[in-house]
């Protein structure tokens, strides 16, 4: 009997070992998501080094053509900050080593959104603006999940068409027009 006591003193000690840790976690426990938030800090320094050595002519009008660049450059920043914050003020908690992740990667659809990317780089020359940017908006909506292709890219070409219209007649800028060049213009 006083084997079968000491066998269970020693499990429930062995239980209290593995419940209570060792080692209090460090402070970078929990807050990985500092690591996108300086990664997009990187990038807002990199966008920001290209404004600045931006060539912008001198009779540019205003805004110019500095001014989206730095609205999208403080929202980068603004975005980084906050998630620096929210990492900071509310971490991850800790759990133990070696469980299940949160987290996958669904590599199906960032090759699909990667492939779109690639196809409209590669078409955005020879067929324009218009259809390789339909191309691209269409891909990354099939990545994301969507069901109805020609719904799809029927909005996608609607939408590459408003961002036309407004390049064009709003900044006075014109997008490649490729194949479809005469026809519109």
């Amino acid at each position: 009997m006083t084997t079968e006591t000491g066998n269970t003193a020693d499990t429930a000690q062995e239980v209290l070992a593995v419940e209570q840790p060792a080692d209090r976690p460090g402070f970078w426990a929990g807050r990985s998501g500092l690591v996108v938030a300086g990664i997009l800090a990187a990038i807002g320094a990199y966008l920001t080094a290209g404004i600045i050595t931006m060539d912008v002519p001198e009779g540019a009008k205003a805004p110019g053509p500095t001014f989206f660049p730095i609205l999208i450059v403080i929202a980068i920043f603004v975005l980084a900050l906050l998630l620096a914050v929210q990492t900071l003020r509310k971490p991850e908690h800790v759990t133990e080593i070696g469980t299940v992740h949160r987290f996958h990667t669904d590599w199906k659809s960032l090759a699909f959104v990667f492939g779109s990317f690639l196809a409209f780089a590669l078409l955005l020359i020879p067929v324009g603006w218009l259809i390789s940017a339909a191309v691209l908006f269409w891909g990354v909506s099939r990545a994301l999940g969507s069901k109805r292709p020609l719904f799809d890219l029927g909005l996608s070409l609607v939408f590459a068409s408003c961002i036309q219209l407004a390049f064009g007649a709003g900044l006075g800028l014109n997008l490649p027009g490729g194949i479809l060049e005469g026809i519109f213009g």
